[in-house]
């Protein structure tokens, strides 16, 4: 697979940047139209520069604190993500970190704001991964090419699946149609629920975690601590945060209609 997309002189710019780039400029696009129809237009727009600045060093930071062996004897390769090494996770929670201190700052709903955010977010999910394509990473386990071929994917995707020697679980795959399916249902339940403070976040936590968390179990480039994979034991946490954040409104809504 070759990771380059193009060279102008001395400037290369890579598929998996361009991935990456993508998928910002489009969860932007969306979370600032989403805020202009509730009021809050000028205060996402500024919002979601620092997200993306903290959400991206979040990601790198989170990658590299469990893989710090591999860039211990070369501290420079720290900087070079456009090779890979960007943990959705950390991603995440650099951003709600940044959510929280952002929203105490400006007297705005947290809650409210992540409802805004998270379809973005899991459609940029949903392209970046493709990222992850390009570079040949974040696949799993062994696998045949008749087993490939079986899913009935597009044959560029078999051939790219093809890494020194071996076919592998295309899991870029499965999860970036797991979240394409999730962008859509949190629409929907966008729609269902009238902008019910909450639910939209607490169905992205549910969504998002066992999805991760099953296809983590077929990744073989998982980061752990000691024999438990950290996207696994995450995923459980934002799933009971989830199921609690809902039943949690629910409860509130009951009482308040009492």
């Amino acid at each position: 697979m070759n990771r380059v997309f193009l060279n102008i002189g001395p400037i290369t710019i890579y598929w998996y940047s361009l991935t990456m780039m993508t998928a910002v400029l489009i969860g932007i696009f969306l979370a600032i139209r989403e805020a202009k129809k509730v009021g809050l237009k000028s205060y996402l727009e500024d919002l979601l520069f620092y997200i993306v600045l903290f959400g991206i060093t979040g990601a790198r930071l989170y990658y590299i604190i469990f893989q710090f062996d591999s860039y211990r004897d070369d501290l420079l390769s720290i900087f070079k993500i456009w090779e890979g090494g960007l943990a959705i996770y950390g991603a995440v929670i650099a951003g709600f970190l940044t959510i929280v201190w952002y929203a105490k700052k400006h007297d705005e709903s947290i809650i409210a704001t992540t409802d805004i955010v998270v379809p973005s977010l899991i459609l940029g999910q949903a392209i970046g991964r493709w990222g992850n394509f390009f570079n040949s990473e974040a696949h799993g386990g062994i696998v045949t090419r008749t087993f490939l071929e079986n899913l009935h994917i597009p044959k560029f995707i078999i051939d790219g699946m093809y890494i020194n020697g071996n076919y592998y679980h295309p899991t870029f795959l499965y999860e970036s149609l797991w979240c394409l399916i999730g962008f859509v249902l949190l629409l929907i339940i966008r729609k269902i629920t009238k902008r019910k403070k909450g639910i939209v976040t607490y169905s992205y936590f549910i969504w998002y975690g066992i999805g991760r968390m099953m296809i983590e179990g077929l990744r073989t480039d998982s980061l752990y601590i000691g024999d438990i994979r950290v996207s696994q034991l995450v995923s459980i946490v934002l799933v009971v945060v989830g199921i609690i954040g809902i039943l949690v409104s629910m409860i509130k809504r009951k009482e308040v209609r009492k």
